[in-house]
Order: structure tokens, then C-alpha cells, then sequence
């Protein structure tokens, strides 16, 4: 049976204030088709196939059995941030940042305070969600770096791959692609070698974790791994795909159950001392009942499934 969730955030996140999406079951376990509403039904045809991978097929063995991930600092005052960074018990924190609610002035004072809170041996990370101009990015960048004693990367500071190339060019901090990877037409004909030097690499986008191991070859870059802020069903998929990457270079972008305000399963993903364990199936979401959605949402989410089903068909 197809269970339809709505599960509130914390805080705003990419434009959203409650995370919906449908729990497939399957003769292998539980699977999550959860796109963003900014994806068309054929772009969501990803996500169903990463949801069934999960319900029917299962994953690839491992290569190892624990992951370190970050905590995501979404778009707060610097002293939210600052809790948010001690309260999770990551080494690496990853930063919203060219959010139109917040000015770089604004970002800096957070990427300071989440340094504060890790201290000089933690790594800072910032994601502006493909939000500037070239010249726009480069100034940020040198900015923020100097904010943050040091960034780790920069993640998806620009649009295009020649807009990345660009900035890459003139900054010294590393650039990571996301959205120019996950929402390409084909992600494993994308050359962004000389985009970027991180590959992100998300598992519902890019259609299953054998799909997403595939593109990570064809890029030949570093990979993390990151959400997108499923539940742990979801999530579970992006351990699996960080458990079974060849190397693994970076903290991934796993630990972002803490935005939500709860869970479907009571045996949570949740990182402890920075680490999440890398699971072989999806946890039982028994607590979904709790975050059941209302009739008219449950309807659109069940057309929604229905329409990309017969996309696959």
C-alpha cells in the first residue's frame, strides 16, 4: 500500500515549509518517490525508478559500514546557526547561503558563528543553490572564505558548467556541481571535470544508487553524497550509495533528518558523533501514521505517482 506523508520543517527549506512524498512497499522493503514540486513529471520519472530500486530490487553490497556526515545550517540568525552546528556533533557543517532573505552580509555573520561553534578543526561548506552571477560568485566566495577561515567548497555557485568553469578560474576554493549533474538531461554525459572539482551527487535525481554509481564513474571527480531532505526511507538510499562509492573523500550530506520536525520510522537516521551507519534495507516507517496527509494532498500525491507510473510504462 502507498502511504502519502507530510511531515512539517523547522525551518523554510528551498521554499518549502512541510516535506510530502509517497512510501512505495515492495517484496524487498520500503522505497520514497518524493520530488521537489519544481520537478515535472517527466523529471520525477528518477525518482520513481530510485523509489522502486529501493522496494524491489535493493542495493549494492557496501564497502564500508559507517559514514561521516555534515549538518546542514539552513538560512537563521548567527545564533541559531551557532546551536544548530554544536547541538550536531558533525566535524563539517554545510551553510545556505545567497538565500533572497538573507545578504552576504548576512551569510557571513552564519558561516562565522557555525566556525565558532566547530572551532578550527571543523570544515565549512556553502551551498548557493545556483544564485549568482559570475562576478557576483567570485566576490561572495572571497567573502565567505575569509568568513569561514577557510572553505571546504563551494557548492552550485552558479547556473551553468561555463559559469562554474568560470568561477573556478578565479577563486582558490574548490567548486562542487549539483544541480548542473542531477538535473541534466543526461547526467552521465555531463563533463564537468572542468566545471568543478567535487561531484554532489544525490540518489532520487540521478534514478537508484546503481544509476547514481554509474554517474559517479562517468564524472570522475570526488563525490558526497547529499539528500534531499527525504525521510530516513529515503535516506537510507543515500547511505547506501555512500556505502558502496569506491572512495569516499568528503563528509556526505546525510544528516538532515534534523529538519524535519519528525520521522516515519522509530529507528531514525540520525547521525551519533557525526556518523551514520549504512543500512541494507530501508527502516519499517511505523510511525507513519502520525504524519499522514490531509485527503486533498494525499489525492495529489497519488495522482502525481500515477501520471510518472505511466511515464515509465
Amino acid at each position: 500500500m502507498d502511504f502519502v506523508y507530510a511531515i512539517p520543517l523547522h525551518n523554510r527549506f528551498r521554499g518549502i515549509t512541510v516535506r510530502e512524498g509517497v512510501l512505495l512497499r515492495g517484496q524487498t522493503g520500503w522505497g520514497e518517490f518524493c520530488p521537489f514540486g519544481d520537478y515535472s513529471d517527466s523529471e520525477s520519472v528518477p525518482w520513481l525508478a530510485a523509489a522502486l530500486e529501493a522496494a524491489e530490487r535493493g542495493w549494492p553490497e557496501p564497502v564500508r559500514d559507517r559514514i561521516e556526515v555534515n549538518t546542514t545550517i539552513p538560512v537563521v540568525a548567527p545564533e541559531r546557526a551557532y546551536e544548530l552546528a554544536a547541538e550536531s556533533g558533525c566535524r563539517t557543517a554545510k551553510v545556505k547561503v545567497a538565500d533572497p532573505r538573507s545578504s552576504v552580509a548576512e551569510d557571513c555573520d552564519r558561516v562565522a558563528a557555525v566556525r565558532d561553534a566547530l572551532g578550527a578543526g571543523g570544515a565549512i561548506r556553502v551551498d548557493a543553490n545556483m544564485a549568482w552571477d559570475v562576478d557576483t560568485a567570485v566576490k561572495a566566495i572571497g567573502e565567505l572564505d575569509r568568513a569561514a577561515g577557510g572553505l571546504e567548497y563551494v557548492e552550485q555557485p552558479c547556473v551553468s558548467l561555463a559559469e562554474l568553469a568560470a568561477v573556478r578560474r578565479r577563486v582558490t576554493v574548490r567548486i562542487a556541481a549539483d544541480e548542473s549533474i542531477r538535473r541534466a538531461e543526461d547526467p552521465l554525459r555531463v563533463a564537468v571535470a572542468g566545471a568543478a572539482d567535487i561531484a554532489v551527487l544525490k540518489v532520487a535525481p540521478l534514478g537508484g544508487v546503481r544509476r547514481a554509481l554509474e554517474v559517479a564513474e562517468a564524472c570522475g571527480l570526488p563525490c558526497v553524497v547529499s539528500s534531499a531532505v527525504e525521510t530516513s526511507v529515503g535516506l537510507a538510499a543515500g547511505l547506501a550509495l555512500a556505502g558502496a562509492l569506491p572512495s569516499l573523500d568528503f563528509a556526505c550530506g546525510l544528516g538532515t533528518r534534523s529538519l524535519l520536525t519528525g520521522d516515519v520510522t522509530a529507528d531514525s537516521l540520525s547521525p551519533v558523533d557525526g556518523y551514520l551507519p549504512v543500512p541494507r534495507t530501508a527502516p519499517e516507517p511505523g510511525l507513519a501514521a502520525r504524519f499522514a496527509a490531509d485527503d486533498a494532498t494525499r489525492e495529489a500525491w497519488l495522482d502525481r505517482l500515477a501520471r510518472v507510473r505511466a511515464l515509465t510504462a
